[in-house]
């Protein structure tokens, strides 16, 4: 029962660091990543939409992203969905496909992704202390059943505290990494 229990905590925590690392991806670093648009969402006929479910995003150079709108009437209303996205870009509208040009990011901007990225990880440990949370207190509630021994409690509760130090140090290197891919020069 408790490996069980210590299984789908370990998945769930697992879980919780890769959406993490998505969210992470789309935090802008100074390089043109088709990712960086993805937390972009278009008022599209009323209804919030997602861009990568309205567009093709394409990086045709290092610092250019291009969005070929599946419906070309759509073009006004992803443009301002990019604009406020709040990522430090302005799109360019040609009529037919929006051109952005990444520029280089000042010293300032790279301490705000900075501080942007340490709050996209603190989310994330919050995740996984919430899942340590739900699993302690489902242990504590079979000791109380009598379906398990105060032990085997105690057992459960230390592996499950060694997978959370281990996660959210998978997850600290994570941003490590993040962090020196955005103070990158």
């Amino acid at each position: 029962m408790i490996d069980k229990l210590l299984n789908d905590a370990g998945d769930r925590m697992h879980k919780s660091v890769e959406a993490t690392r998505g969210q992470f991806s789309s935090v802008r670093t100074g390089r043109a990543t088709p990712a960086l648009l993805d937390r972009v969402m278009v008022d599209y006929y009323g209804t919030r939409t997602p861009l990568t479910q309205m567009a093709t995003v394409g990086a045709p150079e290092a610092r250019l992203l291009t969005v070929q709108p599946y419906d070309i009437s759509s073009l006004e209303a992803i443009e301002r969905g990019i604009t406020e996205a709040d990522l430090g870009i302005t799109p360019g509208n040609d009529g037919k496909l929006i051109r952005i040009s990444i520029p280089e990011l000042t010293e300032e901007r790279r301490k705000e992704l900075v501080k942007l990225a340490r709050g996209i990880a603190e989310e994330g440990r919050i995740a996984i202390r919430n899942i340590r949370r739900d699993v302690m207190h489902e242990l504590r509630s079979l000791k109380e059943s009598c379906d398990l021994g105060s032990d085997d409690e105690h057992r459960g509760e230390t592996s499950l505290q060694k997978l959370t130090d281990e996660r959210i140090a998978e997850l600290d290197e994570v941003l490590g990494h993040k962090e020196e891919e955005i103070l990158e020069v």
